[in-house]
């Protein structure tokens, strides 16, 4: 793949010259990163292998897990990026969660529990499509959720911007205490235009094979493009942590988007300092004894 920095997708809040994220200023597409489309298979296919060795490696360590967490609006590729991705990865190393509009179960909970229920094992890598980050994205478009679904107490909900601190400082301390715990977590938002959503909108309708992924209201949330642009954007900057990164990924290019995806994941899978499985030579040679056995039984 063509040299790339990935750090300049990167926010983590720290460094001296660090900046606030401004959406604004945020690119929605990068020069290609692959000469042609059989150019982009092959990296492809190499990032998907590599990614299941490093997932394996995972597993046989046993100390670590990888949280994944994939943000974006409609149709900005959330479910495709996930499948080329992980496409090659052992499925037992994985966990997929999609999380709808919350059911009446979980609405009788806090806003962090049915998520805390999806969370990875130690060994594998957890896919979050969509997540928590939903309770201070279209709840903060639609603060009415909160105050007329979710049954909050009133004297709680009196004061909407500190509601909306208080959610921004208990998924901090989520995520600094699942990386404590050896959970690093990995945040991904895709970001896309609006003249190209539109195009994938349009696409999807002109389509009858694709009209199961249209949603009416994806519709009416256009008209909410700008207070979705600046939610997003206080919320990568108040959770952007040196152990809980965002990434900001241009997503008008549906293959250059799974391409830095892919690059980034394995980056951050390799600086975790998992051990690779041992050589016990003594063990070896008992093992060896047993190929006769086996042969006769």
């Amino acid at each position: 793949m063509k040299d790339l920095d990935t750090n300049r997708f990167r926010y983590d809040g720290h460094g001296s010259d660090t900046k606030p994220f401004d959406i604004k200023k945020a690119p929605t597409k990068v020069d290609d990163l692959y000469d042609d489309d059989d150019d982009y298979e092959k990296l492809l296919r190499q990032q998907v292998d590599e990614i299941d060795k490093l997932q394996t490696q995972l597993y046989v360590d046993n100390r670590y897990g990888l949280l994944t967490v994939f943000q974006a609006l409609d149709a900005a590729g959330k479910d495709g990026t996930i499948q080329h991705v992980f496409t090659g990865t052992n499925p037992l190393g994985l966990r997929v969660h999609s999380f709808k509009r919350p059911t009446e179960q979980e609405l009788e909970h806090d806003f962090l529990w049915r998520c805390w229920r999806e969370l990875p094992e130690r060994g594998t890598i957890g896919i979050f499509n969509r997540s928590y980050y939903e309770e201070v994205l279209v709840t903060k478009v639609h603060p009415e959720i909160v105050t007329q679904t979710q049954r909050l107490p009133e004297v709680l909900i009196e004061d909407m911007d500190k509601v909306w601190k208080q959610r921004y400082e208990a998924i901090r301390n989520m995520e600094k205490y699942l990386y404590h715990n050896g959970f690093p977590t990995l945040k991904f938002f895709l970001h896309v235009s609006k003249d190209e959503q539109a195009d994938r909108l349009i696409a999807r309708i002109k389509d009858i094979d694709k009209n199961w992924k249209f949603d009416e209201g994806d519709v009416t949330e256009r008209n909410f493009w700008h207070d979705y642009q600046r939610a997003y954007e206080d919320a990568i900057n108040e959770t952007a942590t040196e152990h809980a990164p965002w990434y900001v990924i241009p997503a008008d290019d549906k293959k250059n988007m799974r391409l830095l995806v892919g690059r980034i994941l394995i980056n951050e899978l390799k600086k975790l300092p998992i051990s690779k499985p041992k050589r016990n030579e003594e063990r070896f040679d008992e093992l060896q004894k047993l190929i006769e056995i086996i042969r006769t039984q």
